[in-house]
């Protein structure tokens, strides 16, 4: 081969590897829009859906944290008594049942929690993935939109978590494990009932592992 078409070879095979390159920037540039834009739209959604739902729940105080800090441990006290089934009040908002909202003011977010989880319910809000707040073993599953449950990684042991339930129901949580469980490894959400009161859970960007939050009820 002479050494023009050589060249030639060389300059076509060098432009092929930046068209790829490109190309592949592009593809990553597209997903992050989409990423971006799903996280907001689905944020707005659940916001939409929260204001719904805190007009049907009853509300003692300006805010969990007040509720709970001045009386809201007489509140839990006589609503536990009123409430001998397992399962935490639904109420409708915008079609879909909602068991309560979750408060987590180191993130600064406040979100509601769907009654039923599935793949279509995990893209509107966060979802009841096993267990309930009455019987201290709730674990609730999100999306890792930073709107949602994507930050949940940022908690640290002694941070504070917030669920109202549909009755008004205030529960303090404090956050006593961070950890990372393998994707496939479900039984390990609910396999540590009797010491964790609160699970929240995520993908990671891979969606190989899960962030996991373990947290425990704090008595008033």
């Amino acid at each position: 081969m002479k050494k023009d078409d050589m060249k030639s070879a060389k300059s076509r095979k060098g432009l092929w590897w930046i068209a790829a390159g490109i190309v592949l920037i592009l593809a990553a540039l597209s997903l992050a829009l989409f990423n971006w834009h799903q996280d907001r739209q689905n944020g707005e959604a659940a916001q939409e859906y929260l204001t719904e739902l805190l007009e049907q729940i009853p509300q003692t105080s300006d805010s969990a944290e007040e509720q709970t800090t001045s009386g809201g441990g007489d509140l839990l006290a006589e609503y536990a008594e009123n409430q001998p089934q397992e399962e935490e009040p639904v109420a409708e908002a915008g079609g879909y049942d909602f068991i309560g909202y979750i408060t987590i003011p180191k993130l600064e977010i406040e979100l509601p929690v769907l009654s039923e989880w599935n793949y279509t319910n995990l893209k509107i809000s966060p979802c009841r993935y096993a267990g309930s707040a009455l019987t201290g073993n709730l674990v609730i599953a999100a999306h890792n939109y930073n709107s949602h449950f994507g930050r949940i990684n940022e908690l640290n042991t002694g941070d504070i978590i917030y669920f109202t339930d549909c009755g008004g129901a205030v529960r303090e949580y404090e956050v006593v494990q961070t950890e990372i469980i393998d994707g496939y490894d479900v039984a390990a959400m609910t396999a540590d009932d009797d010491s964790y009161d609160l699970t929240l859970f995520t993908c990671t960007w891979s969606g190989t592992n899960r962030v996991t939050v373990r947290a425990v009820e704090k008595s008033n």
